[in-house]
């Protein structure tokens, strides 16, 4: 291949999205945003022709995705993503919102769409839950696509050439549906986590993406020779021949060893030794179930609720929390689901709820903290999850417990819902498993008495590696401190583990370390028994396991565990592959 305009063999890093090596022709995507103009409505007459304006923009953007549903071909992936975008839509929230500003602040309905669409966006992007966060995509796309109505620029269609590495700010989910997928090889964004639409529907067409890749991705033009390096997070620009090569190597090995692991779907996780591994799935919704239930997962050892409380005008009634856990415990099949209770505040704002302002929310008025506060939303909940558990198999978890007082606090306003049910005759699977999280260092360290009155333990390793190591991991200047494999953290995880064996209860990990293959090995060693994860990072782990016996799992660990650097660990880990 030739070299393009920029020639530099420049290297750019950027995040995993989906494993794989790509080699071919970038094609830049520039998108043009919509520019607000600051007209201000005359009179009620132009007020509501604005708001007919878009309620007939909304309407036309519905028909689209609907169209775009009744494509043939698409995966269980790009219908549920297209469904989502139907419900944000048709949100209520949204419309109250666009409605306030063009009546209450007399703006024209195209400022009025902008300024709603990026403060929503903004909400969920400066959320710490990776899942929530990536979600500001989808309401991006389904800004443009009502923007793009009411502005009538028509549907932008894009040809590609085969061979085609799509680059842009980010990919719309949208977008990426409507795309020739068969001439596009892979994907490099801007922006972006590993849990964007991007990355999901990367993975479930096997393209190669690395996202994340900031304002750098800029040098690279139109027809410039691109690898996208998806195992390491990296972006080669006109490679020199030397280089070339080796990535034409590197991308045949790695084709192989994506075939491989899709041939292991039905292998049971056991290693060669005969240790049963459960392999569990971290999940949001019940179409995420189906996903899990694809890669073969045991279950959910990780249902958010969140999602089912963001982007409304008020929170949940317990008939319409019923259907959403009862929808996904019947798609599990019999299979276990986890369902941690709320866990709003910190990063995870609502609208129609009023937090206190907090010079460090993180630390402030969330999560489990709030359900005690606020025992009517926790007890509605508590009766929806226990109401659904006759439809499948549930667990029960609290988020975020930091002492054993909050811990017994929450078990007695469960009883009082069990109570309540009871009274009225209403039926609930009342042996349903209670548990929780392991997430805060005081819990961690508690870990004993804990483990004394709850039925399991799940490791949440994202903020115990925070907060033990006191990282913001979202914060630029320190991100680099967060660090998983650091000695404290393990130490801590290994002791928890320790103590449910002890007490003999359930002990799960569902934290970002659970779909590191690095990883695997020490916890199987110190203990672990399940993991729960993305469901797409189930075959890489389970890989791991069925090659590597128990024993060598311990050895590893007790090596790990003697160590008193990260660096240290992640050099030894690497030879042990």
């Amino acid at each position: 291949m030739e070299k393009g305009p920029y020639n530099t063999g420049g290297e750019i890093r950027g995040v995993v999205a989906s494993p794989g090596i790509a080699i071919g022709r970038a094609h830049v995507l520039r998108k043009r945003d919509a520019v607000s103009t600051g007209i201000l409505l005359k009179d009620e007459s132009e007020v509501l022709r604005a708001i007919e304006k878009f309620e007939l923009a909304v309407q036309a953007s519905v028909e689209e995705v609907k169209s775009l549903k009744r494509q043939r071909g698409l995966s269980n992936e790009e219908v549920d993503i297209l469904e989502t975008h139907i419900e944000f839509l048709t949100d209520p929230q949204i419309k109250a919102d666009v409605f306030r500003e063009i009546t209450k602040n007399k703006k024209n309905v195209i400022d009025s769409v902008i300024d709603v669409i990026h403060k929503t966006v903004d909400m969920f992007r400066n959320m710490d839950d990776d899942y929530l966060r990536t979600r500001a995509a989808d309401i991006q796309d389904i800004g443009d696509r009502i923007l793009k109505n009411l502005l009538h620029t028509g549907n932008n269609e894009q040809t590609f050439p085969p061979n085609t590495i799509l680059l842009a700010e980010d990919i719309s989910p949208s977008d990426a549906i409507a795309f020739d997928m068969s001439r596009i090889i892979g994907f490099a964004t801007r922006v972006g986590g590993k849990t964007s639409h991007t990355a999901i529907l990367a993975k479930s067409k096997n393209i190669p993406a690395v996202v994340g890749c900031g304002t750098a991705l800029d040098i690279i033009e139109t027809e410039d020779v691109v690898i996208v390096d998806g195992t390491t997070g990296i972006v080669i620009v006109n490679p020199d021949e030397i280089r070339l090569e080796e990535y034409k190597a590197r991308k045949e090995a790695c084709d192989a060893e994506h075939k491989f692991l899709s041939s292991l779907k039905d292998i049971p996780a056991i290693t060669p030794d005969g240790v049963a591994i459960t392999l569990l799935a971290n999940i949001a919704n019940a179409d995420d179930m189906d996903d899990a239930l694809t890669y073969r997962a045991a279950g959910a050892g990780l249902f958010r609720t969140e999602l089912l409380f963001m982007n409304r005008t008020a929170f949940p009634t317990e008939d319409e929390q019923l259907e959403f856990y009862k929808k996904t415990a019947l798609k599990a099949k019999g299979k276990p689901v986890t369902v941690r209770t709320i866990d709003i505040g910190g990063d995870k704002p609502l609208d129609y709820f009023t937090f206190p302002k907090e010079d460090n929310p993180f630390l402030g008025y969330r999560a489990i903290r709030i359900s005690l506060d606020r025992q009517d939303i926790f007890i509605t909940q508590l009766r929806a999850i226990l109401r659904a558990s006759v439809f499948g198999t549930l667990k029960i978890m609290f988020p975020m417990i930091s002492s054993l007082q909050e811990l017994r606090q929450a078990k007695e306003i469960l009883e009082r819902a069990k109570a309540q049910l009871s009274d009225e005759g209403i039926e609930f699977d009342k042996t349903i498993p209670v548990g929780m999280m392991i997430e805060v260092p005081s819990a961690a360290v508690m870990a004993d008495l804990l483990a004394k009155e709850v039925d399991f333990f799940s490791i949440g390793t994202n903020d115990l590696c925070q907060y033990t190591l006191a990282v913001d991991r979202g914060n630029e200047k320190v991100k680099a401190l967060y660090d998983p494999f650091n000695p404290a953290v393990l130490r801590l995880i290994g002791y928890v583990i320790e103590q449910a064996h002890k007490q003999k209860i359930g002990v799960s990990l569902c934290g970002e370390l659970a779909s590191d293959p690095q990883a695997t090995l020490v916890l199987m060693g110190m203990g672990l028994r399940e993991f729960s994860m993305s469901a797409a990072s189930i075959p890489a782990i389970k890989n791991v396991i069925i090659h590597n016996a128990f024993s060598k799992a311990t050895e590893i660990c007790e090596n790990v565990m003697a160590m008193d650097n990260s660096k240290t660990i992640i050099d030894y880990l690497q030879t042990q592959k």
